[in-house]
This record gives structure tokens, sequence and C-alpha cells, in this order.
């Protein structure tokens, strides 16, 4: 059985955002997780997303696979995708939809593909709205991360990152009967988030764990512990990479329990354009930068390439 892991609980709506930052500083550089509360997102939305993607992973699979994943939007069936490019396995037991980006760029909204609005009537109403809700929350956490930095709270915004950033809703279902195979099978295998922040949601069913030293072995997994109508942030490896490691992009993966799961990861990108590099406030001739620096794009194309096999 595996521990269970107290994360900090952060409050998006506290007045006092100096010590909000700190609070998220700490949080950052322990866990690389937090729980984040009053962000602004109404319970019976959330509830509403959760009953459409149900609705949309009940349907046969011909017709899910009529909107298989294009340009990173759309369906990806159970076993497409292998989150640990080291393991074995024939791919992780889960299936998902993505809805890409909602607002701005046209070329990039009108790559979304949505399913029959006579059958869904409501689904792409619901989704959009739940897009944009994340989006903001995420801006605003990303502001409290600047200052958690040290660094001017419109940073990230100065170099371009949140100028039309790249939001990714990710609708997941793991399956709760799986057959007998003779390897373990995950949910999601262990792995770390590519971007800058993500925040997750479930329907309560247990099952994410995570892994604070990524680098020790044998690897000491905790259960993260579900609080209605919190979000659990993570960290991804690009803000691990800005932040020259000093916040941590934690290893996770979701366990099967027996049960069905549902869950909605919101991720948040920069722009692709934007270049990210050592922060000044995180690097010094004793520390210097450990990465070099690298276009958003560019980085997660190739992290993309490595999961799907393409």
């Amino acid at each position: 059985m595996a521990e269970t892991v107290k994360l900090p609980i952060i409050d998006l709506s506290s007045p006092d955002r100096i010590s909000t930052a700190k609070s998220i500083r700490q949080a950052c550089v322990d866990y690389g997780f937090f729980y984040l509360v009053n962000h602004g997102v109404e319970g019976q939305l959330l509830s509403k997303v959760l009953e459409e993607s149900k609705k949309f992973f009940s349907l046969p699979l011909n017709e899910k696979m009529k909107l298989s994943r294009k340009h990173h939007r759309g369906y990806s069936p159970l076993y497409a995708e292998n989150l640990d490019p080291l393991s074995r396995s024939e791919g992780d037991s889960k299936e998902s939809f993505y809805v890409g980006p909602v607002e701005g760029d046209m070329a990039q909204t009108n790559l979304n593909q949505w399913p029959s609005q006579e059958i869904f009537p409501s689904w792409r109403l619901t989704m959009e709205s739940y897009h944009k809700k994340l989006m903001s929350a995420g801006k605003k956490l990303i502001y409290l991360i600047a200052m958690a930095l040290n660094l001017d709270e419109d940073y990230f915004e100065k170099v371009g990152a949140l100028d039309t950033p790249r939001g990714f809703l990710r609708l997941l279902h793991y399956p709760g009967e799986l057959g007998c195979f003779n390897e373990q099978i995950y949910g999601a295998s262990e792995h770390s988030d590519y971007g800058m922040i993500t925040l997750l949601v479930s329907d309560g069913v247990p099952g994410l764990q995570v892994c604070r030293e990524k680098f020790k072995q044998p690897r000491l997994w905790e259960d993260v512990p579900h609080i209605n109508g919190a979000f659990i942030v993570n960290i991804g490896d690009m803000m691990e990479r800005w932040t020259n490691c000093l916040f941590r992009s934690t290893l996770h993966r979701v366990m099967p329990v027996g049960q069905e799961r549902y869950s909605l990861a919101f991720f948040l990108d920069p722009n692709p354009d934007c270049v990210v590099e050592c922060l000044e406030s995180c690097c010094s001739p004793s520390c210097p930068a450990r990465f070099p620096p690298i276009r958003s794009g560019a980085y997660l194309e190739e992290r993309f390439k490595l999961t799907y096999g393409e």
C-alpha cells in the first residue's frame, strides 16, 4: 500500500498575493504539486463537463474513431499512448479526447474537432466555456508563479509566453475492467508533464500517485487524495527548465483501482515561439544554467513524438 501525500492548498482568491506566492514557491520546491481552491470554476460547470465527457466516451468505438486525433486534437483510443518511453507495455489503459485553443488565432481554433451537434447539442459550448475558465485561472496562477520566482508578476507576459498561449484540455477515461494481461497495466504510466503547468480534476475515483524523488531507486510512490472542488496543479518540464530545476516537475502515474475513472487535464503551455531559457533569478556562477535555450513549440513537438511513437 502506498503512503498518502499531504499536498499544500493554495487559495487563488486570497488578497494576500505575496504570502500566496511564497506558499506556491515552497510547494513547487518541495512537491511540484499542490491543490488550488477558489479558482473561479463553478462546480455546476465542472459537473457538466464530466457528464458530457462520459457521454462521448460511451459511444461505440467506430463513432469515436471518426474524430481520431489530428494536430493534437480529437480522440485517442485505449493503448494508443505510452507516457513512459522506456516501458515495454503495449500502452496506457485510457482513452482521451483533446480540445485545443478556443480563442485567438483562428488557424489554431479551427483545428479542433467536435462531436455531432445533433447527438450532443451542448457539448462544444460546454467545453469552450470550461476551456476559457481554465485559461483565466491558469494565467492568474502564472502571475503568482512569477512572483514566487522573485520576478515581476507580468514577467511571462513580457517574454511572450502568454501571447496567445496554448491551452489544451484533455478529457480522460480509464476503464474499470482491464481483462487479463501478463504485464503491469497502468492507467497512465509514469511520466512528467511537458509544458508550464497542468490543472487537473477528477470524478473522485482514486488512482493518481506521485514520486517526489525521480532520481532515487527504488521509486517511492504516494497516493494523492481527492479534494472536492479543488484542482490538482503540477509543474511541467518546461517550467522546471525555466527555473533551472528549482521548481520540480514531479513524476506521476495513474494506477487502475478496479473502477472507471474520469478526469479533466488542462495543459497551459507558452506561445510556441517563446524561448525557454534559465531565469536570471534561478542561476548564478555557482549554479549555472543546466539546459540550453529552446523554443517552446520545438520542445513540445519532440516530446509528443516520443509519446505517440510518431
